[in-house]
Order: structure tokens, then sequence, then C-alpha cells
């Protein structure tokens, strides 16, 4: 069955725009199920439903991502297919609005799974990527919290989606500003694949959000498919995973997972992680925090 879940990230304030991030995540399930109820692959409903949210100035990625110590914006993103586990990604990329579509651009050429900072920048020009002003992605909120940097330092959050389409083909893609203050040319999580974004037709598909670093040291992504596999319980294996994030990766987060037959599940171990899930049981797309 066709089923859409999308994430808002990991580590959000409760205190700080519920409704904006309501809305937010909204409009991202509804871009992305424009792909797939109208029988669309799920690769492109990902896609659409990441960009809504890079697009979108209250979320960590694309316009509204956070800043570098060097007052810059520099994006991760990574999209995976599951049926051949094609997949690409793009970390520290500057000037590129939207980095889940280079990422797809990546894929899609096939050569190479990673390309980071220059490299990425030069590929998307020779693809005819439109570039921007690196700083119309920034933000007044994200300048603001900048300057107080050290109340904002290692604040994280990152978007991402799964789906699934009536073929069974699953997909799943992240993308992500980093956290506040890296420093220039940090990749996180949300480029690797296997750790912030996994994929497999036959088991499911994974999108992480939280403490990179945490989350590379458990290679999160896989792990949570690999307990979906021993439990066969979608909200089990989140939790599992989480847990695991916390335990051994010494660090916080969330995931949102979708099992090949169509069940959901996420958990978080933050105080806030707006979740959005649309399928033809709903009438109309499920934000829940």
């Amino acid at each position: 069955m066709p089923t859409l879940i999308v994430h808002g990230g990991a580590g959000a304030d409760p205190a700080d725009g519920r409704d904006e991030l309501r809305a937010g995540v909204r409009a991202a399930v509804t871009a992305g199920w424009r792909v797939l109820g109208d029988g669309g692959r799920a690769v492109d409903a990902v896609e659409a439903a990441v960009r809504a949210l890079e697009d979108h100035p209250r979320f960590n990625a694309g316009r509204g991502a956070v800043l570098t110590a060097a007052g810059t914006v520099e994006l991760d993103a990574s999209i995976m297919e599951g049926d051949r586990l094609r997949c690409g990604a793009v970390g520290a990329v500057r000037g590129i609005a939207n980095a889940v579509t280079l990422a797809r651009r990546v894929m899609d050429d096939g050569r190479h799974v990673l390309l980071v900072g220059d490299g990425a920048l030069q590929f998307a020009r020779a693809a005819g990527m439109p570039e921007c002003d690196p700083t119309s992605l920034v933000t007044e909120r994200q300048r603001l919290r900048w300057l107080d940097r050290e109340r904002t330092a290692g604040a994280a959050g990152t978007v991402g989606a799964v789906a699934l389409d009536r073929h069974g083909t699953m997909a799943a893609a992240t993308s992500t500003g980093g956290i506040a203050g890296k420093l220039p040319g940090r990749v996180g999580d949300s480029a690797l694949i296997g750790s912030g974004t996994y994929a497999d037709s036959t088991l499911g598909g994974v999108s992480c959000t939280g403490d990179g670093e945490a989350i590379i040291r458990v290679v999160l992504a896989r792990c949570a498919l690999d307990y979906l596999k021993e439990a066969d319980d979608a909200t089990y294996a989140a939790q599992v995973a989480v847990d695991l994030l916390v335990d051994e990766g010494q660090g916080h987060g969330g995931l949102i997972l979708l099992d090949w037959r169509g069940r959901t599940g996420y958990a978080h171990s933050t105080p806030l992680m707006p979740v959005g899930v649309m399928s033809p049981a709903l009438p109309e797309p499920r934000v829940e925090f």
C-alpha cells in the first residue's frame, strides 16, 4: 500500500512555533503524496517532500539552515532507492538551495555515491542545476541564533522522508544544515548512506535526525532495518534503534521508519520531532509530535 512518512527534525524547542512546524510538515506530506497518490515513484515522492521542507524557512535544511562557525550555510543530503540500492549524496555544499535534488542528480548519474564541497558544486553546474546567492539561505532567525553561539552551539535538526509506492519500491531521503556552529567542511550523517539514510525494498526505509556524530558511530539507519528484520515491528525497531543511539552512540535524536508492508514507526529521545504520515487509509495527512 502506498505510504509516506516525513519528519521535520529532532531537537526543536517544544515552545518554538509548533503551529508553524505542523503546517510545514503537512505541506511536505501533501507535496510528496501528490506524487505518490497519483501512482508516481517513491523516489520522486521523497524528493518532493524534502524539497518542500528545504524551501520552508522554519526547518534546518536549505533556506533556514543553521550557520557554521564562520556564519555560512553548508548543506548535506542523501537519497536512496531500495530496489537496486541506488543512492546519491552531497556534503558541505554551498550556493545550492535544494541539496536533496543535487543528491538525486548524483544518484541518477551513477558514477559516484558522495560528492562534497567544491566538487559537488562543480557537478551541480555541469548538471545545469540553478545556483543561488549563499546569503539568500541565511534567515534572520538563524543569524540571531549564530550571534548567540554559546546558547545554540550543537543545536541540531534535519528533515527527511520515506515512501513506499504501489510497485513495492521503497525510497528514503534526508537533508540538513547540520549542527549550529559546526566547523566549515564538517559533514554529518545526513550525507552518509547507512547512517542517516537507508532504503531496501525487501525490508524498509529509514531517515534519521539528531546528533550526527553519534548517528555515524552506530550506523543508525542500517541498524534500524536490522532490528526491523528481527522483530517485524516498525515501532519497536525505531525505539530500539534510538536506544542504541543514546546508549552506545552517546547522543540524541530520532528516526522515521517504514516497512515493506507500509507500516510506519518512529521514535526520538529529544523533546520534539514533528512527523507527518499519509496513506490511502487516511483522509488527510496526520501530523504528530
